[in-house]
């Protein structure tokens, strides 16, 4: 597939600004410096992003496109739904903990905006896909298993997230207090509480030995 110069080099940009931003942090990034990791003019970078914060909503867009890409992977590899589920979560927290130049420039972001009002608007967009994203493969698993939520289904994206990364910045400071072992449990236990038997449908019979737990 060939690709027009225009997107290639929104492409290189966003790559260079998400190293960058990774780097130093955003309050520390100008476009000065975003143009010298793209090897490109400060004009150039303003041609295709008049300002930090449009640059801002699509470097957030190809970070959930990098961290779906993982988690899709995830939820086909596990051998029945439970196991879908657990590999899943197990791989949205490695994503953090792996410290990515994408999980950086997320967690800087969010810190940043409780200053910077203009960033709050392509948060919350991310977090509205990476919602919905989540949204559809939990209702395809649980309907598999016949379980279902005892909370709006939209919901329970949302604390998913809201625990992983509220771990993962205490991750960043403390890595050994917060241990992947640990976040896994707590889902864990949180999913035993959340999900229950829908006894409007049979469930698929899960392999043998294995436990009506979503994520154990």
């Amino acid at each position: 597939m060939r690709y027009k110069k225009s997107e290639i080099s929104v492409a290189h940009i966003v790559e260079a600004t998400t190293r960058v931003l990774a780097r130093q942090g955003y309050a520390n990034t100008s476009l000065m410096d975003i143009a010298k990791e793209a090897g490109m003019s400060k004009g150039a970078v303003h041609y295709h992003f008049p300002t930090k914060e449009s640059l801002m909503t699509v470097v957030l867009k190809t970070a959930l496109e990098s961290v779906y890409r993982r988690t899709i992977q995830a939820w086909s590899a596990g051998k029945d739904p439970f196991e879908s589920m657990r590999v899943a979560v197990q791989e949205m927290w490695r994503f953090r903990a792996e410290l990515s130049n994408e999980a950086s420039v997320i967690a800087d972001l969010l810190a940043q905006s409780l200053h910077d009002t203009k960033l709050r608007e392509p948060l919350a967009e991310y977090y509205k896909v990476a919602t919905a994203q989540v949204q559809d493969h939990l209702r395809e698993n649980l309907s598999k298993v016949g379980l279902k939520s005892k909370l709006p289904l939209e919901t329970v994206p949302r604390m998913m997230n809201a625990l992983l990364d509220g771990f993962f910045m205490q991750h960043i400071v403390d890595p050994e207090a917060v241990r992947e072992d640990v976040v896994i449990n707590v889902l864990q236990t949180l999913a035993s509480l959340l999900f229950e038997f829908d006894q409007g449908r049979v469930p698929e019979a899960p392999d043998s030995g294995r436990s009506a737990d979503p994520i154990s």
